[in-house]
């Protein structure tokens, strides 16, 4: 019942309102970063946004969504990294929960516990569907270790734990910034304000 409740919480009306925006997020960003094949994804802001102020299920819907409709109507690559975006959003949302989204440094260790989440999920994605090379720019990474003598699961592995700390990081960054943005008042119509509301407030 607790675990039924907690999820209801996290989807009121401002949090059904945010998502799609969010998800629009996601999506602009990632498609221009792909496009021009950055070394970085930035396509997470949005569900980072959901989970912090909405809740970590709002958070793991959010990511979900953006990936699959990223994936059926525009680039069909974004398809099968959905469970990578579902838990950015999860572990985003419970971070906040446990206070790391009421500080700077308290998201800058959110953006690196995603990051290692991230990759962890990422590698067996990257591995067995894409053989380590996917559309990222971070492939040209993975490339250069294979060159070096790397295994496949390893050089993966690696790019990943290079690249998703400087991307979640900065993800998380720009989602404060944007809370941050936000008036208390209207910040409070979202179920989970409280997690990032500064102590001094």
């Amino acid at each position: 019942m607790k675990l039924i409740d907690s999820i209801k919480k996290d989807f009121n009306t401002m949090t059904l309102v945010l998502i799609p925006v969010a998800i629009a997020i996601n999506v602009v960003i990632g498609q221009i970063v792909v496009l021009l094949r950055l070394p970085v994804y930035l396509d997470s802001i949005g569900t980072v946004l959901v989970g912090a102020i909405c809740g970590p299920w709002a958070g793991a819907l959010t990511g979900t969504l953006s990936n699959i409709i990223w994936g059926l109507l525009i680039d069909p690559n974004a398809f099968p990294w959905f469970p990578v975006a579902l838990f950015i959003g999860f572990v985003s949302g419970w971070c906040a929960h446990f206070g790391l989204f009421r500080t700077w440094w308290g998201v800058v260790v959110t953006g690196f516990l995603v990051a290692i989440t991230a990759a962890i999920v990422s590698t067996p994605i990257a591995v067995y569907l894409y053989g380590g090379i996917t559309a990222s720019g971070s492939s040209f990474i993975t490339a250069f270790l294979l060159q070096t003598g790397r295994d496949l699961v390893s050089a993966v592995l690696s790019t990943n734990f290079l690249v998703e700390p400087v991307d979640k990081i900065a993800t998380a960054l720009l989602a404060y910034a944007i809370i941050r943005g936000l008036s208390r008042r209207y910040l409070m119509r979202f179920p989970r304000a409280e997690n990032v509301m500064p102590k001094q407030a």
